[in-house]
């Protein structure tokens, strides 16, 4: 496959459930101590959801997720393509859709991420300021 194999959108109703919940529980490090029924919550209750799909199958492949108010903050998460899919840019497509694409383009945005940060620099992400601060989970997350 090549890169104008896929296509991506945001539209809620094209999202496979099946396909994120396996994706979130076996390739993400940082979801996988939510249950099925957390991951189906966070969606729903999400500002925007993206997906990538392969043209000819319509099986999604990849998949992000933002919270926002909705006028000057969003948060990105869950940013995931699977590993069969890797090497066409899907990562980074789905990322220019939620974010410089989207309703959220003059947001100020926020993520974590343990290990792609030349992904996130490629759209204005930098470590925070010394006006940044987090409060961790209280169940070790």
């Amino acid at each position: 496959m090549n890169d104008a194999d896929y296509d991506l959108d945001d539209d809620p109703a094209r999202i496979q459930l099946d396909v994120v919940w396996g994706g979130l529980s076996t390739e993400a490090y940082w979801g996988r101590w939510r249950s099925r029924a957390d991951v189906e919550t966070q969606i729903a209750n999400s500002w925007r959801v993206v997906g990538a799909y392969r043209r000819d199958t319509g099986e999604q492949v990849g998949f992000a997720r933002a919270v926002s108010d909705g006028v000057g903050f969003a948060y990105l998460a869950d940013v995931f393509v699977l590993p069969e899919h890797r090497g066409h840019a899907l990562g980074k497509r789905l990322v220019q859709l939620m974010i410089d694409d989207g309703p959220g383009a003059d947001m100020r945005w926020t993520l974590f991420t343990g290990d792609a940060h030349g992904l996130y620099r490629q759209f204005g992400f930098t470590e925070p300021d010394a006006t940044a601060m987090v409060r961790p989970a209280r169940r070790g997350r």
